[in-house]
């Protein structure tokens, strides 16, 4: 009886790890390569859009009409640094790595965004 049951639970922990493998392997599916894709910011009241490559390490300073947001592009990511707004909530939101990925300045009116490059 208890060969049994220690056979079902060694069955039920196996479809479990054999479940939770795919899920991590699909995880990344669909989602664009590094080299494909690209910073965007997107500030002001005209919504004007300023692609910066992440395959150039750089820092960008960008007035907004509202305040200078600095961006630094490093290693393929992309943040807010050195944030001139009252709250510095924009620069806990880290390096940007991934599609989609986004940070937003309110007082600046700016949002950051990892976007695909073509």
């Amino acid at each position: 009886m208890h060969r049994k049951k220690l056979l079902a639970n060694v069955l039920f922990a196996a479809a479990v790890l054999l479940a939770a493998g795919a899920l991590f392997a699909l995880r990344g599916a669909g989602k664009a390569p590094a080299a494909a894709l690209k910073a965007q910011l997107i500030y002001g009241d005209g919504n004007t859009t300023l692609d910066l490559p992440l395959d150039t390490d750089a820092v960008y300073d960008v007035d907004t009409g509202y305040l200078t947001v600095h961006v630094e592009v490093k290693d393929g990511a992309a943040r807010f640094v050195d944030s001139p707004c009252p709250d510095h909530i924009c620069e806990g939101y880290g390096w940007l790595t991934l599609e989609d990925q986004t940070a937003t300045c309110l007082p600046a009116r700016a949002v950051l965004t990892i976007a695909p490059a073509a």
